[in-house]
This record gives structure tokens, C-alpha cells and sequence, in this order.
């Protein structure tokens, strides 16, 4: 599945994080939000770093550090899996 938002530009290393989330099973896609120039995850959060937020309906909700700031996310997971793939997710 594509990833589809409002922006759908992001940093190289977000794509490639993007990639590797889509590749997981249990995952039904990625679908990129808004960007917020400027902003960061804090101490340790370099290109590429994601952190999820929350588990809502049909998915999680997470944030990713871009090389220009952050990013949103929603990725989209089959019924049930949404707290495996966070766990997966928190590995990379």
C-alpha cells in the first residue's frame, strides 16, 4: 500500500524506516501526516528515529524524526496486532 497524507514527502532514512515497517506482518500499510519543521524527539532521536505514541482503532500512531523535523504517522495494522507490531517497531 502507498503511503498517502497530507505531506508525502520525508527524509531518506524515514523511507527506508517506512519500508521496513510495511514489510512487518501485521502491518496493512503506512500512512504519512503533517510535518512539524523544527521540532525533535529529544536526547537520541536522530533521522530516522520513531517513536509510537498510541494505540488507537485499526492501528498505531506514532511520530518519526525527519531530517527537518517531525513527522506523523499512522500505521495501519490487521485487528489485533496493533501491540506486537509496537513492540516490533520499538526494536529498530
Amino acid at each position: 500500500m502507498p503511503s498517502r497524507g497530507r505531506h508525502q514527502s520525508t527524509s531518506k532514512e524515514c523511507r527506508v524506516l517506512i519500508r521496513k515497517i510495511e514489510a512487518m506482518d501485521g502491518v496493512v500499510g503506512v500512512i504519512i501526516g503533517m510535518s512539524y519543521g523544527g521540532k525533535s524527539l529529544g536526547k537520541g532521536g536522530s533521522a530516522g528515529a520513531i517513536r509510537i505514541q498510541r494505540e488507537v482503532s485499526g492501528g498505531l500512531k506514532a511520530v518519526m524524526q525527519s531530517s527537518k523535523g517531525l513527522q506523523e504517522v499512522y500505521i495501519r495494522t490487521e485487528k489485533g496486532m496493533a501491540e506486537g507490531v509496537g513492540g516490533k517497531i520499538a526494536e529498530l
